[in-house]
């Protein structure tokens, strides 16, 4: 039971890095011309950047990467947003 606590307490933490993570993700979807991606090549950059964001953030409370169930439902509200 106390664990799901401590779950619940950790995925809400990082709701609002969420955000952040797509701000920065957006503002990085730059073709090599310089130009913003738009279409499929922004969704699929999108996409990558926000897991690799969520990836990182993905820790439990004590420090330690986070693992099977419990990483795969941070990773899914990590990268929907909320």
């Amino acid at each position: 039971m106390l664990r799901k606590i401590m779950l619940a307490g950790l995925v809400v933490a990082f709701a609002g890095g969420a955000a952040y993570a797509q701000d920065s993700c957006d503002a990085k979807a730059m073709g090599k011309d310089g130009k913003p991606l738009a279409g499929a090549a922004k969704t699929s950059f999108m996409k990558k950047c926000m897991a690799d964001s969520c990836e990182a953030k993905a820790m439990s409370s004590d420090g330690k990467k986070l693992a099977g169930a419990a990483k795969t439902s941070f990773m899914k509200k990590c990268e929907a947003g909320g």
